[in-house]
């Protein structure tokens, strides 16, 4: 499982051109499974995500986290995280977890996400997004467990 974590000012995500969920201050997540993976993975990356300490405290040192801030969460499922690039110019995406099994783990991920006390928006599984964002910091953070990662 990988989750591409990044500090956003805001986000919103629209499908067809009409806004399908949007957030303030908070974190947007890409967020991807591979063949492999678990869903003992789920839980155990929901509290990476809430405990992430990506926030800056008064002094300015990122001391502080999503959930220490009542942060929402716009979470985006995407697949192309598991791009395989080593070979070719054409990514192959042969890592990546069947799409109805994925889709599963995707809504668990979110419902694991809530129960760590935050408000999560979701994207629609599948579905073609446009994603907009103002990036803040910019801070980009990849998280990766299960599938032969720690």
């Amino acid at each position: 499982m990988k989750v591409l974590a990044q500090r956003v000012k805001n986000a919103e995500c629209t499908i067809e051109g009409k806004s399908h969920a949007r957030i303030g201050k908070g974190l947007l997540l890409f967020v991807s499974f591979r063949e492999g993976d678990e869903r003992d993975v789920i839980p155990k990356m929901a509290k990476k995500v809430a405990d992430l300490r990506i926030f800056e405290d008064e002094a300015g040192k990122m001391n502080l986290s999503a959930k220490d801030l009542g942060l929402e969460i716009l979470s985006i499922s995407q697949f192309t995280l598991e791009a395989d690039t080593k070979k070719g110019n054409r990514p192959s995406f042969t890592k990546a977890k069947a799409p109805e099994r994925a889709e599963l783990f995707f809504h668990a991920f979110g419902e694991a996400l809530e129960n760590e006390g935050l408000t999560i928006y979701e994207g629609v599984f599948g579905d073609r997004m446009e994603i907009f964002l103002t990036n803040d910091g910019p801070v980009t953070i990849l998280l990766e467990k299960g599938g032969g990662s720690s």
